[in-house]
């Protein structure tokens, strides 16, 4: 069993499992980090952003003004923007059997796997996690087609079980008869929406893969949404916006039901909530109907019926609005003070560039950051100097250190694998001992392009029998309960099911006509002082075997004579 780790991003990862002549990739993550070294792409004309200077080497050598420019001290790359995709040549993609995705944010980059690797296996994935990763991918699409811009089966049997992390996200096991692999990805043991993680169909793992710990392990989620809103409260108290950058889906239904109930006891039912994406109506109304996916409070309320989530409440009381861009009917609408909702959280491309040149020119405005996947300084560097008030309040919900280190003692895999990232303390605070994992036996950790030899060997194999193979065995009982019998059979395997078939009858032969005989059938052996003396009655013919030589006596029969010669010759040089 090997394993390959073709993404070197703990929480978007892209992993390939070798496991019993079966390819398995276990999850598509894009890493979109890699767009923080790029200016933003304005919907509309930004004198600001097109006046930036151009980068010139020190030493005068080396002109890039065109494709980099210099803002606040830093050079960004001035191009559409690009993504750092999951390794291609670490092995040959085509050959893979299965994709298994755990959650909507891991299948980014299923698109460069399945389109452009001659890739014809099959891609398993929830259903809310297919739809909605599916609302993803547009809405990036989307973004990015807004504003273009000049450029230079199986052997094994998978199993999905409930993360608790988003809206559809799995877990996976992948098991054969007598071995066991989890992967576990992008986990929660949080109450939130999603369905709660499913512990213990993780127990009696031989191997288990663990990835997509939480960004954040020093942050409370409690804490950051109590934060998220006394911030907001203040800022429309004092006659300013709030601009949130972030996903489509995910936190941002806990945001919009936190802010539910917060909203009368604030007082601020009078002010507007926008949430603006190409699929914002979309994923309101994917999040309503699968309710299977859902937590029991809000499956509950799918049988009374009620919509599992406030948000419908809020959008039929005219409190959340939402539109697929800034032009068209939210032109006409958008009134201030207001909360507005839209992507993207890197901030270099989406709606959101253009409330950071709108709004980040007034201290009255505030920018809120939930989404833990991109630094808020680097997303915030192209904007500068800014006079709006920026808070970072980061919620991830994924599981913590403590939390998978209890896990992971309920559990008991034999062998865990995980990122080499969460083997040693971060870079920042390398004295914190309790911000990795300490496990016994250590965990086998990986990085980008490694390939891993897992320590696992395959003992048994379950192997069929034919009813009729079956009947004609004599078990004999060597002991109570325990019988034995010896079996006679052909092994057929196919697809990795093995099957003891009955030994086939020999075809009949043909009728065929009599041979003649050929060969010295009268042989006399006599033993003499030198030696031996073998005498072809038949043949007239005598053979003298001494130590010194040896002597054919043949009278008229030459070709006789010369079989016989190198007939003792042969068997000589035997000796």
């Amino acid at each position: 069993m090997k394993l390959y780790c073709l993404s070197g991003h703990p929480t978007l990862p892209c992993n390939v499992l070798k496991f019993k002549s079966t390819t398995i990739m276990l999850d598509c993550g894009l890493d979109t980090t890699s767009v923080l070294n790029f200016l933003p792409l304005p919907l509309v004309h930004s004198p600001r952003l097109s006046k930036l200077p151009g980068w010139v080497s020190k030493d005068g050598t080396l002109n890039l003004e065109k494709e980099l420019k210099e803002c606040t001290g830093r050079v960004f790359v001035d191009s559409q923007p690009e993504f750092c995709l999951p390794e291609r040549e670490l092995l040959d993609l085509s050959t893979i059997d299965v994709i298994l995705i755990s959650n909507y944010h891991c299948m980014m980059a299923l698109p460069y796997i399945t389109e452009h690797t001659g890739f014809t296996g099959t891609v398993y994935a929830t259903e809310p996690t297919l739809q909605i990763g599916r609302l993803l991918m547009e809405e990036l699409v989307n973004f990015m087609e807004r504003v273009p811009k000049a450029q230079s089966c199986l052997a094994v049997q998978i199993s999905p079980l409930s993360s608790g992390y988003s809206l559809g996200s799995s877990n996976w096991i992948i098991q054969s008869h007598h071995e066991k692999v989890s992967y576990v990805s992008g986990s929660s043991l949080l109450t939130t929406h999603p369905q709660p993680m499913d512990q213990s169909s993780l127990k009696n793992s031989d191997v288990l893969i663990l990835t997509g710990l939480t960004q954040m392990p020093t942050a409370n989620p409690d804490g950051m949404l109590g934060e998220f809103c006394s911030n907001l409260a203040m800022t429309i108290r004092a006659g300013g916006n709030v601009l949130v950058p972030c996903y489509s889906s995910g936190v941002i239904y806990d945001l919009l039901e936190c802010l539910y109930q917060f909203i009368e006891s604030a007082n601020l039912g009078t002010t507007p909530f926008y949430f603006i994406s190409p699929v914002a109506n979309s994923s309101l109304e994917f999040s309503q109907i699968f309710a299977e996916w859902l937590c029991h409070n809000k499956q509950s309320k799918v049988y009374l019926p009620e919509p599992p989530f406030p948000h419908a409440e809020l959008i039929q009381t005219n409190k959340l609005k939402h539109y697929p861009s800034i032009h068209g009917d939210f032109s006409s609408e958008f009134r201030q003070p207001c909360v507005v909702f839209t992507g993207h959280p890197s901030l270099r491309f989406g709606d959101v560039v253009h409330f950071m040149e709108l709004w980040g020119k007034s201290s009255l405005n505030t920018i809120i950051f939930t989404e833990p996947d991109f630094s808020y300084l680097d997303a915030l560097a192209p904007y500068q100097p800014l006079a709006m008030k920026c808070v970072y309040c980061p919620i991830d919900t994924r599981l913590n250190f403590h939390q998978v280190s209890k896990l992971l003692k309920e559990v008991q895999p034999l062998h865990v694998v995980c990122p080499e990232q969460y083997t040693q303390p971060p870079l920042t605070q390398s004295h914190r001992s309790d911000l990795m994992l300490e496990l016994q036996p250590p965990p086998m950790p990986y990085r980008r392009c490694s390939v891993l030899n897992l320590p696992f060997r395959r003992r048994y194999e379950r192997v069929y029998i034919l009813p009729e193979l079956a009947n004609s065995l004599v078990p004999s009982e060597i002991k109570p309960g325990i019988s034995l019998a010896t079996v006679s059979a052909v092994l057929h395997s196919k697809d990795n099911k093995h099957t003891l078939q009955s030994v086939p009858k020999p075809p009949p032969m043909p009728p065929s006509k009599k041979r003649k005989r050929h060969g010295i059938t009268e042989v006399k052996v006599e033993e003499t002082a030198d030696g031996h003396i073998l005498h072809l009655q038949a043949e007239d013919t005598l053979i003298q075997l001494e130590e010194d030589g040896t002597h054919i006596v043949c009278d008229n029969n030459e070709p006789l004579r010369t079989t016989l010669r190198d007939l003792v010759l042969r068997f000589l040089q035997k000796l």
